[in-house]
């Protein structure tokens, strides 16, 4: 009993893991979406409309708290005019 107990702890420190570094990849997209676009002068409501997304969700991506889509990135670069790969590559992913 003890070793299947075990085993349920060390999966759950595993899930707790895999979501810190989840958030971790997040925050630093959005702090560089943040970045791109303060260096262009654009409002979040001015990138949303670029973009075609809602204002409230780009806020939440620079905040690290949406898990965007290939999609959106795909958007959000265009918008902010450079390619996904160098926003990926500035955000260190």
């Amino acid at each position: 009993m003890l070793l299947i107990v075990c085993r349920h702890i060390v999966f759950i420190a595993g899930i707790v893991f895999l979501n810190m570094k989840v958030e971790r990849v997040r925050k630093k997209l959005g702090f560089a979406i943040r970045q791109i676009r303060e260096g262009l002068g654009l409002s979040q409501e001015e990138l949303a409309f670029q973009s075609d997304l809602h204002r409230t969700y780009i806020g939440s991506v620079e905040r690290g708290e949406r898990n965007i889509s290939i999609v959106n990135i795909a958007k959000v670069a265009k918008a902010l005019q450079v390619s996904s790969s160098k926003l990926l590559a500035k955000a260190g992913l």
